[in-house]
């Protein structure tokens, strides 16, 4: 009687085991820029996510049109220019709705007619609304359970922005629809998107879009020359599928549904349990590029590696001018922060001002005294509403005060690709491996204090002849004036907070900036440290290497056998 396990769960276990020696081996040569991925595998490991099916491509690929009409229904906008602006998902759900996130970690629920006015770039360019996703549910998914669709801006547009967003998504793809118009198949472009989604998932398919424009003649061309160019460049095959939205939809779909979609829905452990083995082999592979890196170091002569080190510290002569392109970033940043609070206070500065208005109506009744009492209880009173109330805005509403210090971030992470572009590229000559980069991870602390500004009553101290006024009489004008003044403190304690708000989230721009010149020196300092430190450790990074190794081909022996 066979005693074998279930077909997945010793890959699982392997996959397991080999990512633990991939973070430990990451951890103790500082491999940062593999902790992205690392997540993206845990997160894998841990749930029983959604497969996320992202439609890449270059702009005006067809796209959002596709998903359209894959879905039968016009919720994804369209156009002639690049209108995709943000990463949209869309998933099953039992009623229709639309939630719009944005970096300062808010969300609001929108009726579908208004997405366009967060997605498209038409009625938000370049992410002016700072929308970080968009996510769809629909009934009409119904028959794609475990699958969630992801629509991208198009990569190789002309607004920049819309190619990072994608790239930077691609360690979470589980399964890639390559869009390719017709009237422009296959560019350079498409084969470096396919390089890297092979990196990120086993599951990458081409669909050839605007199919319609081709004669049966040129579709048999066109099929020739993907696969062609895919052995020649790739050395390897990818399906294909075709789409229209004008003829011969349904013949398209019905493909396309019953060979990809349906597949991956119907299976969807058993594929999600593949993708999985797939990041954790390209993990493991990428993993032994910088040890293959570390053991060239290691063995090369003295003089080699002083002439490597040269080269590499050449990149020193642009840090000035990297450093000057950070403060920019930094101080154009740090200009829009008090404007965006004090523009979101400004919405809440209305109720705010009845709310403590009324309540000051209410409790003044209640206090006796002459009027030194009556002031000093007012100046208290006020002190203490004002601490609270402050706090209390602070608390339940600082998110939306962290626009621009999303903003920086983005704009660092940018400018440090382009220096690690550079730099790896001046690596890989030498060493044949490119870097990639990492992110950042930084908290803003909430002000632990309200400063908060205590008022003055009289322009002259009448309290302090107190004994000279009848209150019987004139307490109805003091109390009038109490409350004249109280819209004034409201004002000059929200500008108080916009203020301690700003000058926290500036420092932490500051902060930031001040991180990214230091990466950039520790990027040099790492790369020079592999030159000049491997040395003595060989044995150590091949013990390292072929453990490694003989992990990585007990998992693609398993995953092989399951397929």
């Amino acid at each position: 009687m066979s005693t074998e396990p279930a077909p997945l769960a010793s890959p699982m276990r392997h996959a397991s085991s080999l990512l633990r020696n991939i973070e430990n081996i990451c951890s103790r040569y500082q491999l940062a820029s593999l902790r992205r991925q690392i997540d993206s595998c845990r997160k894998l490991l841990s749930t029983a996510p959604l497969i996320d099916i992202a439609v890449l491509g270059q702009f005006k690929a067809g796209k959002s049109s596709f998903l359209n009409s894959l879905i039968g229904k016009s919720v994804l906008p369209v156009g002639v220019v690049p209108v995709t602006t943000v990463i949209t998902c869309i998933q099953y759900g039992e009623q229709e709705r639309a939630v719009v996130s944005f970096f300062d970690g808010s969300r609001i629920e929108v009726d579908l007619s208004r997405l366009e006015d967060f997605t498209s770039e038409a009625k938000n360019p370049s992410n002016k609304k700072n929308v970080e996703t968009v996510d769809i549910e629909l009934p009409v998914l119904k028959n794609y359970p475990g699958l969630r669709l992801v629509d991208t801006p198009g990569m190789g547009s002309i607004l920049k922005t819309h190619m990072e967003i994608s790239e930077g998504w691609l360690p979470e793809v589980g399964a890639a629809i390559l869009a390719i118009s017709a009237d422009r198949p296959l560019s350079g472009n498409d084969l470096q998107l396919i390089r890297g989604l092979a990196r990120h998932t086993p599951k990458v398919v081409l669909l050839l879009t605007k199919v319609d424009l081709l004669s049966p003649e040129q579709q048999s061309e066109v099929v020739k020359f993907f696969s062609d160019s895919l052995k020649r460049e790739l050395n390897r095959e990818l399906p294909l599928f075709f789409y229209s939205n004008r003829s011969g939809t349904d013949q398209f779909r019905d493909r396309l549904n019953e060979e990809l979609l349906f597949e991956l829905s119907r299976n969807r452990d058993f594929e999600s349990r593949k993708i999985l083995q797939h990041k954790v082999l390209s993990l493991a592979g990428s993993c032994l590029g910088y040890l293959d890196m570390a053991l060239s170091a290691s063995r090369q002569a003295d003089m080699d590696r002083d002439q490597l080190r040269n080269k590499i510290l050449d990149e020193k002569l642009n840090y000035d001018l990297l450093r000057e392109e950070l403060y920019i970033i930094s101080r154009e940043n740090q200009r829009q922060t008090r404007p965006l609070i004090a523009g979101y206070l400004e919405n809440i500065r209305k109720p705010l001002k009845t709310k403590i208005m009324n309540q000051l109506t209410r409790e003044i009744e209640e206090w006796d005294g002459n009027l030194w009492r009556l002031t000093r209880k007012y100046e208290d009173w006020v002190a203490e509403t004002m601490t609270e109330e402050m706090r209390q805005v602070s608390r339940t509403e600082h998110r939306h005060f962290f626009g621009t210090l999303k903003k920086a971030h983005a704009g660092f992470d940018r400018s440090l690709e382009a220096f690690r572009n550079h730099l790896g590229g001046n690596v890989k000559k030498v060493l044949g491996k490119e870097l990639s980069y990492s992110e950042f991870n930084l908290e803003v602390a909430e002000p632990s204090q309200p400063d908060i500004r205590t008022p003055v009553c009289f322009d002259i101290h009448l309290d302090l002849i107190w004994f000279l006024i009848p209150m019987f009489i004139f307490r109805p004008l003091f109390e009038r004036n109490f409350l004249s003044k109280l819209p004034r403190e409201i004002e000059t304690n929200l500008s108080r907070l916009a203020a301690q708000w700003e000058d926290t989230i500036n420092r932490m721009i500051e902060q930031m900036r001040k991180q990214a010149v230091r990466y950039v020196g520790d990027e040099l300092a790492t790369i020079e440290g592999l030159l000049s430190n491997a040395q003595g450790r060989t044995d150590e990074i091949m013990r390292d290497m072929d453990e490694l190794r003989a992990q990585e081909e007990i998992l693609s022996c398993r995953t092989n056998h399951i397929r």
